[in-house]
């Protein structure tokens, strides 16, 4: 009965949610149509403003792993980092994972393809996928398009944020899965 009942509202939130938004906002006096209207010009003003830290922080992936300052940093951390329990397979998509979610999820799906989705890498993968953010991405983006220039603060916590994430799923790993 209650499986049913959550199927029913998961299959009907959404669409009720659409139609309800705009009939509420018409029951209002809001002209429904000038404010779509108005709320995406806005959006693709949004989107223009965005489109130079968006291809910026692309640009500077890139470099990152074209000059092969990706390889040698890797190389560097693998073995301090299986001290501690990290297998070196996992390096790269810690260091990737603060900067592209899209590399990371590219570097996620490989492991989960070479190790299996039920191998500890895999656990490992998807559980530090899951407990991390694209923390540079999101300042350079989010910030950027916004025009706020002093992120020192909110890139520490950010980054620290994401060190506890590390190390979070690096621990409940090894509890839960080795």
């Amino acid at each position: 009965m209650l499986t049913h009942l959550l199927d029913v509202v998961s299959l009907w939130a959404i669409p009720l949610l659409v139609a309800f938004i705009p009939l509420y906002g018409w029951l209002r006096g809001v002209k429904i149509y000038d404010v779509f209207v108005e709320g995406a010009q806005e959006g693709f003003q949004m989107a223009v403003r965005m489109i130079p830290f968006l291809v910026g922080i692309l640009v500077a992936l890139n470099i990152f792993e074209v000059s092969g300052a990706l390889d040698t940093v890797i190389r560097f951390l693998a073995k301090p980092l299986s001290y501690v329990g990290v297998p070196a397979a996992v390096v790269p998509l810690m260091l990737v994972r603060p900067l592209s979610g899209g590399a990371a999820l590219g570097i996620t799906t490989g492991l989960l393809q070479h190790f299996g989705p039920d191998s500890f890498v895999g656990n490992l993968a998807s559980t530090i996928q899951g407990s991390t953010d694209t923390t540079f991405y999101v300042i350079t983006l989010y910030f950027g398009s916004i025009a706020v220039r002093r992120t020192r603060y909110a890139l520490t916590v950010a980054l620290i944020g994401d060190l506890a994430g590390f190390v979070a799923s690096v621990a409940l790993s090894h509890w839960m899965y080795h």
